[in-house]
C-alpha cells in the first residue's frame, strides 16, 4: 500500500533529522560579472556569468510562470531582469558587461530592469548574428 513515514521527534538527541537546515547563499562572493541576454520572440532569457564564463544564475520568463505569447513581451523581461538582479546582489556583483543576442522585444526593457537595482553597467555588446550571404536563391524556372 505504501512506505509509513516515521516522524522524528526534535528533542530526541543524536537524531539528524531535528537539525534545522539553513539555506545557504553562494560558495563565492564575484565583484564582477557578464550578463547575457538571449531575447527571441517567444522568450527572454538571462544569464549571469563570472569573468571566466562559468554560469552563477539565470533565470527566463517561462520559468517565472509567463506562458505563451506573454513570454515574448516587454513586461515578462522586465521581471526576469529583477530576477536575476536580485540574485546578482545575493552574489555580490557590483558590476557587469552585457551582452545581447537577439531581437525580441525584451532586450532593452531586461536592461532597464536590471539597472534599476543599482547594479551598473561597463560595457554593452550587441552580439546577434547576422547573415552574411544568405540563403542560396532559387534556380530559374524552366518552361
Amino acid at each position: 500500500m505504501g512506505k509509513k513515514r516515521v516522524v522524528a521527534k526534535a528533542g530526541v538527541e543524536g537524531d539528524k533529522g531535528a537539525e534545522a537546515k539553513v539555506a545557504r547563499g553562494p560558495k563565492k562572493k564575484f565583484a564582477t560579472g557578464t550578463l547575457h541576454i538571449k531575447a527571441t520572440y517567444n522568450n527572454t532569457q538571462l544569464s549571469l556569468t563570472d569573468p571566466e564564463g562559468n554560469v552563477l544564475a539565470w533565470a527566463t520568463s517561462g520559468a517565472l510562470g509567463f506562458k505563451g505569447a506573454k513570454k515574448g513581451t516587454t513586461f515578462a523581461a522586465s521581471k526576469v531582469g529583477e530576477t536575476i538582479a536580485e540574485k546578482a546582489e545575493a552574489i555580490g556583483i557590483k558590476e557587469v558587461d552585457v551582452v545581447v543576442r537577439g531581437v525580441g522585444s525584451g532586450r532593452e526593457s531586461a536592461i532597464r530592469a536590471f539597472v534599476a537595482r543599482g547594479i551598473s553597467i561597463n560595457a554593452l555588446k550587441d552580439a546577434t548574428p547576422v547573415p552574411f550571404n544568405g540563403p542560396k536563391p532559387k534556380k530559374p524556372r524552366r518552361v
